[in-house]
């Protein structure tokens, strides 16, 4: 039997280089959003790049993520988790959109500093959704940051208007989950 070489040899290069800041954003409803954006951090930190990570919701879980951060990366990536858990957890609009807004605090300051080259909003398009932040505010500070400035946005149901200005948006599509199979989310793969 002979192989017939499938692979791509030719590549069209569209355009010129142009080097800038990225806005990232992983949307869905399949697992991997945010994931993707830690394998983001793990190269920038790889690069010599510091990193920081504000987690909206996940405040109260130990994460994997956030263990590794402080074990093996120091100030290289931070974590901050600043919300108090899933909304069926917290059954409190008003204490929701609070710890939303103190984490957004957070993120600007992270969004304008000169420190940190990639930032990551963990589950910022879940508070979007949900109404604990305003989608204009979060697009005025986006289209504030420094031009060198990263940005990595995560969580299911990403509002159109940050699509529109995202340079990437990647939708994660669930084919089969363990969960459908009643096994609940284990730690060092969910989280």
């Amino acid at each position: 039997m002979t192989k017939v070489d499938k692979a791509p040899r030719n590549h069209k290069t569209e355009g010129a280089y142009v080097k800038k800041g990225l806005i990232l954003v992983h949307t869905g409803a399949g697992k991997g959003k945010s994931t993707a954006a830690f394998g983001t951090a793990l190269r920038a930190v790889g690069r010599g790049w510091k990193v920081a990570v504000v987690q909206f919701i996940k405040g109260k879980w130990k994460t994997g993520e956030a263990e590794a951060a402080k074990k093996y990366f120091g100030k290289s990536m931070e974590f901050f988790p600043m919300g108090d858990g899933f909304t069926w957890e917290t059954k409190n609009f008003k204490q929701d959109v609070q710890k939303a807004q103190e984490a957004w605090k957070r993120c600007v300051k992270f969004l304008h500093d000169k420190e940190h080259a990639l930032v990551i909003f963990d589950e910022i398009n879940y508070v979007l959704k949900y109404n604990f932040l305003d989608v204009k505010e979060v697009l005025r500070e986006l289209k504030k940051k420094p031009p060198m400035k990263h940005v990595i946005l995560t969580g299911g149901g990403v509002p159109e208007e940050l699509i529109e200005i995202a340079d990437l948006v990647t939708e994660m599509k669930c084919i089969k989950h363990p969960y459908q199979k009643g096994i609940k989310a284990q730690p060092g793969i969910e989280y």
